[in-house]
C-alpha cells in the first residue's frame, strides 16, 4: 500500500471509536478481518468481539497478537479528532494501537507467500486485562512456534522481551458512622484508618526486587459532618518475577488495622503474570536486531513495567517478542500520536521476521 493509503486506513480505524466491550470494538475487528481476508486469510469474529485469522505458510505458525480496543470513551473524537500534523498523526487510540494494526497488515502484505504460516489473534478487552480474551488467546497459542506482539516499542524504539506482572487490589475499611460535631467519640473513622493503611501500602515498595505498589484511587465518606464508616483504596501492584507474587500476597494479607474497632477487607487479584525473558525470545530478538540493522535501526532489548497479552502468552510457554508496533508517544493521553515515518519501516521489520524469525 502507498503511504497515503496507510494513513487513510489508520484514519478509518481511529474514527471507529472502540472502548473495551463496545460495538466499536467489534467494528474495528470486522474491518481488520476484511483487510486480512484480502491478504488471503480466513478470519473469524469470535464471541466477545475478538478476531482470529489463519494464513497458510511454512511450518508451525507465528502468532501475531494485538488488540482492537482503546481506553477512550465514545465521543472522545469530538474533542480529539484524527489529524495529521507534519510527520505525526493524532487521535484517540492512534498509537495504542491502531497504527500498530495498520503496520501489522502492511507487514503481512510485504512478507508475501514466502513466509511462515501465520495466526492472528486480536482481543477486544486488552485494556481491561483481557478477561474474556484469555480463552481465545490460550486456544490460539496451541501449536505456535512463537508470538510476535504488535504493541508499540519503548520510547527509544526498542523491543521488549520481558514485562512486569500486574495486579489490581481493593482495600476497604469499615468503620462506624457518628455525628462529627456532637458525638465524634462514638464513631470509627474509616478514612483515618485508610490513611494509616496507605502509608503501610506505600512502604511495601521494594524497588530492588522490581516490585512496586501504588495507591491510585481513594474514595470514602458521605458528608463533612459525618464520621465516615467506609473508605476504599484501589491499589496497582507490579512484579518482575513470579516468586514476588507470594511475597506481595503475604504482605497484603498481613495488613492489620491501627484502630482495633476498624475492619479491613481485601479484594481484587492478579490480572497478568510477569512475562519473563525466554531463550526463544532471545533468538527472536537477535534476528530482529539483524533485520533492523539492515533497515538502519539499532534495536535494543528492553523490559517494560506495563502489561500486554504477551504476558498471558508467555505464561503458556510460548516465546514472546513484544514491541513490534509503530513508534509514537502519549498513550492514554490527549497528546497520543504516532510517528508516521516509522510506519513503513516497522512494517518492513515485522515482514522480515515473518519470513525469517530465527526459529526452526
Amino acid at each position: 500500500m502507498t503511504e497515503q493509503a496507510l494513513v487513510e486506513l489508520l484514519q478509518d480505524l481511529v474514527e471507529l471509536e472502540s472502548p473495551s466491550g463496545s460495538p466499536g470494538a467489534r467494528a474495528v475487528a470486522s474491518r481488520v478481518g476484511e483487510e486480512l481476508d484480502r491478504l488471503g486469510a480466513e478470519s473469524t469474529l469470535l464471541e466477545g468481539n475478538h478476531l482470529r485469522a489463519e494464513l497458510p505458510g511454512r511450518g508451525a505458525p507465528l502468532l501475531l497478537s494485538g488488540h482492537v480496543d482503546t481506553v477512550w470513551l465514545e465521543g472522545t473524537l469530538a474533542e480529539m479528532p484524527f489529524r495529521v500534523e507534519g510527520d505525526r498523526a493524532f487521535g484517540p487510540g492512534v498509537y495504542d494501537m491502531k497504527a500498530c494494526l495498520v503496520s501489522m497488515l502492511e507487514a503481512i502484505r510485504r512478507a508475501g507467500p514466502d513466509r511462515r504460516a501465520l495466526r492472528v489473534l486480536l482481543t477486544a478487552d486488552e485494556e481491561r486485562g483481557s478477561p474474556t480474551g484469555r480463552v481465545p488467546l490460550e486456544e490460539a497459542a496451541q501449536g505456535v512456534a512463537a508470538a510476535l506482539v504488535v504493541e508499540p516499542p519503548t520510547p527509544s524504539g526498542n523491543l521488549k522481551t520481558s514485562r512486569k506482572g500486574l495486579g489490581i487490589f481493593t482495600l476497604t475499611v469499615v468503620g462506624r458512622a457518628a455525628h462529627a460535631g456532637t458525638h465524634p467519640e462514638e464513631g470509627v473513622s474509616a478514612i483515618e484508618e485508610l490513611a494509616h493503611q496507605i502509608q503501610a501500602l506505600q512502604a511495601l515498595n521494594d524497588e530492588l526486587r522490581g516490585a512496586s505498589v501504588n495507591v491510585g484511587v481513594v474514595e470514602g465518606g458521605t458528608a463533612a459532618n459525618v464520621v465516615p464508616d467506609r473508605a476504599e483504596a484501589r491499589v496497582d501492584v507490579r512484579i518482575a518475577q513470579p516468586a514476588d507474587r507470594e511475597l506481595v500476597e503475604r504482605a497484603l494479607e498481613e495488613l492489620h488495622p491501627v484502630d482495633p474497632e476498624a475492619e479491613l477487607e481485601l479484594g481484587g487479584g492478579w490480572t497478568r503474570p510477569p512475562l519473563e525473558r525466554s531463550e526463544g525470545a532471545g533468538r527472536l530478538f537477535a534476528r530482529a536486531r539483524d533485520h533492523g540493522r539492515e533497515l538502519g535501526l539499532e534495536l535494543g532489548e528492553a523490559s517494560s513495567g506495563g502489561g500486554s497479552d504477551g504476558n498471558l502468552l508467555g505464561a503458556l510457554g510460548v516465546p514472546v517478542l513484544d514491541g513490534l508496533g509503530v513508534e509514537g508517544g502519549g498513550a492514554h493521553s490527549a497528546d497520543e500520536h504516532v510517528d508516521l515515518r516509522s510506519l513503513p519501516v516497522r512494517a518492513e521489520l515485522l515482514a522480515r521476521l515473518l519470513q525469517d524469525s530465527g526459529l526452526p
